[in-house]
């Protein structure tokens, strides 16, 4: 995707993906059913118990690929280039410094995502994405006042909807909840919970995820999958 140009529609986003040598980045592509990546299609687990198909149940996360959110998908403002994403993104990373994330595998109010383990992962990641945010929004295109409009109108808290105003999004800084999404909105309990399961018995076998690097993440028209444009290494340093 290296050589890739996009439209005036594309959106790009700052997202943390495992590297692509994990079994991190392995396990959750087959579960989603596509290496964002490679662009290749991967054969899901089929957990027991499931009176669905996985792919059933994953039709959201599928769309955005193997990923949790840093920055939320924008478009380039008038006279930025992808090439300026790139560098601005690549100049941030050369400040952050890797770390390792202890996940674990919970429900999300009607969904299923990992999320840190602790008080202190979540908030190592906030300061990272707060970090990205504050140094690619000049970037941003502001949206259209009819766009912001039916942004707002979402049940949002007073909070939120102030941040949604200042950086086009409502779940930043201190409503951050950094996540990587498994599953769609789900409105059956017992599918969370096998989906929950799945993943407990799991992720003390994978380990804490190495935050090493971002990835960029690219939307090329609007409802088309996104892709893994590029990754991005954080400083050249031991991972502690």
């Amino acid at each position: 995707m290296s050589g890739a140009a996009w439209g005036a529609d594309a959106r790009f986003a700052v997202y943390y993906a495992p590297s692509r040598e994990s079994a991190w980045w392995q396990a959750g592509s087959a579960w989603l059913g596509r290496d964002a990546e490679s662009g290749e299609p991967c054969v899901p687990p089929q957990p027991d118990g499931l009176r669905r198909r996985l792919a059933e149940l994953t039709e959201a996360p599928y769309r955005y690929g193997w990923h949790g959110t840093l920055v939320a998908p924008f478009r380039l403002a008038g006279g930025v280039t992808q090439e300026h994403v790139l560098d601005a993104t690549r100049q941030w990373a050369q400040a952050q410094s890797p770390f390792l994330l202890p996940v674990e595998a919970a429900t999300l109010g009607d969904f299923v995502a990992l999320r840190p383990a602790d008080q202190q992962s979540e908030a190592k990641m906030r300061t990272v994405a707060a970090s990205a945010l504050q140094t690619l929004d000049a970037l941003r295109a502001r949206p259209s006042a009819a766009d912001l409009a039916r942004r707002l109108a979402a049940p949002l808290s007073e909070r939120q909807r102030a941040l949604l105003v200042e950086w086009g999004y409502p779940y930043v800084f201190d409503e951050f909840r950094f996540h990587m999404t498994l599953s769609s909105s789900l409105a059956d309990a017992d599918e969370r919970a096998t989906l929950v399961a799945w993943w407990q018995a799991r992720t003390p076998v994978l380990g804490p995820l190495a935050v090493d690097h971002a990835a960029l993440f690219v939307e090329s028209a609007p409802g088309e999958p996104f892709v893994l444009w590029q990754r991005v290494p954080f400083q050249t340093r031991e991972v502690k």
